[in-house]
Parts: C-alpha cells; sequence; structure tokens
C-alpha cells in the first residue's frame, strides 16, 4: 500500500467517525436540552397557574384586610367622608377577590391529578371569598347613602352592618389564601415527582 493510499483511508476514516458522532448527537447547536414534551408542558401550566392564583389570593386577602381595618378605625366617625372611604377601600377588596376567583378557577383547570382536590378547594374558597367581599362592597355603598340622606340612628346601623360584613370578607378571603397556599405547595411537590420520574425514565 503506497503512503498515498494511506493517507486517503485515514481521511476517509476520520470523515466517517465525525459523521457518525454527529448524528449521535441529537442536540442541536445552542440547544442545552430537548425541547418539552406535552407532560413538561401541563406541568408547567399547572404550575404557573397555581402560582399566580395564590399570589391573587394573598393580595386580596390584603385589600380586604385594609377595608376591614378602615371600618374599624372609623367607627363612631358619621360622616359621609368616612363612608366614601370605606366603600373605596371595600371595593378595592372587592375586585381582587374577583381576579383572585378567577385565577384559581384556572388553576383548578389546569391541576395536576395529585393537586387536583386542593385546586378545586381553593376555587371553592375563592367563590365564597368573593361573595363576601361583593355584600361587604353592596353595604359599603348602602353605608355612603345613609350617611348622606338618613337619621344617625339610621346611619350608624348602616355603619356597623358595613363593618361586620368587611369582617367576614377578611376572613373569608384569609381562608381562601390559605387554600390556595396549599394548593401551590402541593403543586410544587407533584411537579417535582414529575421531573424526577422523568429523569429516571429510561433512556435518559
Amino acid at each position: 500500500m503506497t503512503p498515498r493510499t494511506l493517507l486517503a483511508l485515514l481521511a476517509l476514516l476520520a470523515l466517517s467517525l465525525s459523521a457518525t458522532a454527529f448524528a449521535a448527537d441529537s442536540t442541536q447547536p445552542g440547544q442545552l436540552s430537548p425541547p418539552p414534551g406535552p407532560a413538561q408542558k401541563t406541568v408547567a401550566a399547572a404550575s404557573k397557574a397555581a402560582r399566580e392564583a395564590e399570589s391573587a389570593a394573598r393580595k386580596a386577602a390584603n385589600a380586604a384586610k385594609d377595608a376591614a381595618e378602615q371600618g374599624r378605625m372609623t367607627a363612631g366617625r358619621l360622616s359621609s367622608a368616612a363612608a366614601e372611604a370605606i366603600r373605596r377601600a371595600a371595593r378595592k377588596a372587592a375586585d381582587a377577590a374577583t381576579r383572585f376567583e378567577e385565577k384559581a378557577s384556572t388553576s383548578a383547570s389546569k391541576a395536576l391529578d395529585e393537586s387536583k382536590a386542593a385546586a378545586r378547594a381553593a376555587e371553592e374558597e375563592g367563590k365564597k371569598a368573593s361573595a363576601a367581599t361583593r355584600d361587604a362592597l353592596g353595604k359599603a355603598e348602602e353605608s355612603v347613602h345613609q350617611a348622606a340622606a338618613s337619621s344617625k340612628e339610621d346611619a350608624e346601623q348602616a355603619a356597623q352592618a358595613t363593618r361586620n360584613a368587611l369582617q367576614e370578607a377578611q376572613q373569608a378571603t384569609a381562608a381562601a389564601a390559605r387554600a390556595a397556599r396549599d394548593a401551590a405547595a402541593r403543586t410544587a411537590q407533584a411537579a417535582r415527582r414529575n421531573a424526577r420520574t422523568s429523569d429516571q425514565a429510561p433512556g435518559r
């Protein structure tokens, strides 16, 4: 075998090995891992929805707490300004609770099997919280009307009814926040289990 022939064979061998190595490497340039499959996308969507619901629940609970505090601070102050301040706080709480109810519904619809019960529980608590804050808002609006157009006794009764409703709304949103926090924690646990199962799958 002449040196020229030997060099040609070595070149062909090098090209063959290079092509084999390239075919075995399925990772594309700039891609650190294979694209997520349907199962991974489902887990990611459930986790994101649960986190968003928890965040919305926390905001609703804080808004309801602020509204209830506003009601306690203005107790005994029968004025249109005080009633209007409470109404604004109650409106903020009601809006926040409505947003949480929507986020909780989305989370429940996307929940993983392992966390579905907790997500459904959070959804139900969200509905209760939303109803309680709407009731408080209705009483706050009535209190504004009574403060402007009714007797002192009627105005005080309306203000007290508003304070009671705001207290109930605070309790309802706090319960909803706890339920959403539990649902988010269970979803995170389920996501970690799914990740471990995926890592241990054959071919990994």
